[in-house]
């Protein structure tokens, strides 16, 4: 800025000098991810769309930033704007902005490789638990550590000086010259925050120009992103206040008829989707259950899905089971698989039911169901048990007992994230093998193939150089889990036992889609001494296993999960998938897929070749079939409708 503008600014001279060097700092961040990300940019045609809603996003956030302090500038008299202790808090304000504009901008690149996404929620979510995610950083993630580190201090020390140079340099106004100013300044920052003349102000759904959700992100900034997903929590319980309405009886009505029950069977209206449990198992004797939940075990991974050739002892028990080919996570966190496979949950833009209030204490999980017949419920688990509320909703919500990291006492291994998957099944077994005559559920959490992919060493023949790799780690798991079948199966729980191994999310969501539907393609294998093997080729959704299973131990009791016993459908029915990424809502059946985004009607896509084609006509009954499973959970959460009677 030449001297006579400053001069002509005054008062308001740092706080323009620093929005005007945000707003090329994040535009020069803003290029370099584009040119990373060139292919995907181009293949929408996005890259002028990008800078352009970029440059918006950008003055809407510096507008927030400084409007309160211009307010302040303007409204206050000299000698209070004048004195030390206001500049002091001028300063305090625009250096901690600073902090946290460059800390996001410069973790980014990381956080793509990662989530394939901007920080948002999950970003959030992890500072709860630094002492488990803080070895995750340390280890794999060093270079950015060290990188963000360096470009904190130089940026945020450069910044210092600046700031106060602009401070001590800027004109005063006379009193009554503020004033008048002041309601020119406050309107264009207050509209310059909204950006919109609308019912609505912008959002990061103003910013979905394309189908590849990475791409659309990239118009944002990282610090909008992640106070905007931090905002949303305040809608925890409610993905209406941002999908469309639709009449709570034609919600019920439509997640009934999905059920593949007939309306018969539902008969309290306390709790609409209760229905009795299909049964395809002998209820001549009360069958153990475990539930083993591979961590991050996608399809890309398993040998026998067309993944890695890596997985040999998995690829051999899927010939003795009933392997699923098509089955979906429901999300891309832990959280949510345990939701799914332990609750039979669908999946919200809400945090999982492991998290939220509400659900700490007479939601429905299958252990309630099985308690109800005498079985003990056991949370195996290599780790802190505590990292995502997990220990806290499953006990309070049906599971007796609690293994974790500190009730192994000598480990073979301990990594970051607990002790190995061979402990962990060999303290699995021992507990089951001594369980004597009550039955018994387990669900046991594997650990060992979560970064930073730490393992004992001379276990298996590495795969690839260095050790500590995913494509290593995945082995690793591999082997433990074939040597925990090869001890089940000479044990004396065996042939009264159901187990189900199944991936609780792929080991990372990318992909140039609204929703990465390949990457919630995951493993599925329910095996047990007396089951017929067959390959299940039809769609399968996570919150199906859990009915499926239920009705394998032929247990006789109503539920009110609206999962689908997979082994009674139709032969016509092609099956369904439910998949949540951020706020964006995936209904799959078939090949047909339907996706939901926050302030957007509804889209139709065909899946084919592992990719989302766009399909011109939507289908009116499978779009309000897709709503109404997405909006149905947080109806049951919030009116307390999840639960046995």
């Amino acid at each position: 800025m030449n001297v006579t503008l400053l001069r002509f600014l005054g008062p308001l001279r740092p706080l323009a000098q620093f929005f005007l060097t945000a707003l090329v700092a994040l535009t020069l961040v803003r290029l370099g991810l584009v040119a990373w990300q060139w292919d995907r940019v181009v293949a929408v045609d996005g890259f002028w769309v990008v800078l352009g809603l970029g440059l918006r996003m950008d003055t809407v956030l510096l507008c927030q930033i400084t409007v309160v302090p211009a307010l302040l500038v303007l409204a206050l008299p000299n000698r209070v704007t004048g004195s030390r202790a206001f500049q002091s808090v001028l300063l305090l304000w625009l250096i901690l902005w600073t902090v946290l504009l460059t800390v996001l901008e410069s973790t980014t690149p990381a956080y793509i490789s990662y989530f394939d996404s901007r920080p948002a929620r999950i970003f959030f979510e992890y500072l709860v638990h630094p002492n488990e995610v803080a070895p995750l950083l340390v280890k794999g993630f060093t270079v950015t550590l060290v990188v963000s580190s360096v470009v904190l201090v130089v940026v945020v020390s450069a910044l210092t000086k600046m700031v106060r140079t602009w401070i001590v340099a800027s004109v005063e106004w006379r009193l009554r010259g503020k004033w008048l100013a002041l309601p020119l300044v406050l309107s264009l920052l207050l509209l310059g925050g909204r950006s919109s003349l609308g019912h609505r102000p912008v959002n990061v759904s103003t910013v979905a120009f394309s189908n590849d959700q990475l791409v659309n992100e990239l118009a944002l900034n990282s610090t909008y992103s992640l106070l905007y997903a931090v905002y949303r929590l305040r809608n925890e319980g409610n993905p209406a206040d941002f999908y469309p309405q639709m009449p709570r009886d034609e919600i019920l009505h439509r997640v009934r008829m999905q059920t593949g029950q007939p309306l018969a069977a539902f008969r309290d209206d306390a709790i609409p989707t209760l229905h009795p449990i299909v049964q395809t198992g002998s209820r001549a004797a009360k069958r153990n259950l475990v539930i083993v939940l591979e961590e991050s075990l996608g399809a890309q991974f398993v040998g026998k899905l067309g993944g890695r050739p890596i997985t040999p002892e998995l690829d051999k028990l899927s010939a003795e089971g009933i392997w699923f080919t098509r089955l979906y996570a429901t999300g891309i966190r832990s959280a949510r698989g345990i939701e799914a496979v332990t609750t039979g949950f669908p999946p919200t833009p809400a945090r999982s039911v492991l998290k939220l209030g509400l659900s700490q204490g007479g939601f429905y999980s299958i252990a309630q169901t099985v308690k109800k017949l005498g079985y003990t419920s056991y949370f195996i688990y290599g780790g802190e048990s505590d990292f995502d509320n997990m220990r806290g909703f499953l006990m309070n919500n049906g599971f007796d007992e609690t293994v974790d990291q500190k009730d192994y006492d000598s480990p073979l291994f301990r990594g970051s994230w607990g002790v190995s998957d061979e402990d962990l099944f060999d303290r699995a077994d021992g507990i089951f093998s001594t369980a004597g005559e009550r039955p018994f559920f387990g669900l046991v959490f594997t650990s060992s193939f979560h970064s930073p992919f730490e393992f004992p060493d001379d276990r298996i023949e590495l795969h690839e150089q260095p050790k500590n790799s995913k494509l290593n780690a995945v082995k690793y798991a591999d082997y433990a889990l074939g040597r925990f079948f090869e001890k089940a199966k000479r044990s004396n729980y065996w042939s009264n036992t159901v187990f189900l191994v199944v991936a609780d999310h792929d080991e990372r969501v990318r992909g140039a889609s609204l929703v990465p539907i390949k990457s919630y393609h995951i493993a599925g294998l329910i095996i047990a001494a007396d089951l017929e093997p067959q390959v299940y080729d039809r769609i399968a959704s996570q919150i199906d296993l859990a009915p499926t299973l239920l009705g394998l131990l032929g247990i006789e009791a109503s539920v009110p999960m609206i999962g689908r016993n997979l082994l009674v459908l139709d032969d016509e029915d092609p099956g369904r998938a439910v998949m949540q990424f951020g706020n964006n809502h995936a209904y799959m059946r078939g090949d047909s897929v339907v996706i939901h985004q926050p302030d957007k009607a509804a889209m139709q896509f065909l899946y084919r070749d592992k990719e989302l084609q766009p399909v011109a006509d939507l289908d009116a009954e499978l779009a309000r079939d897709a709503l109404a499973v997405a909006l149905w959970p947080s109806i049951a959460y919030t009116d307390g409708q999840y639960r046995l009677p």
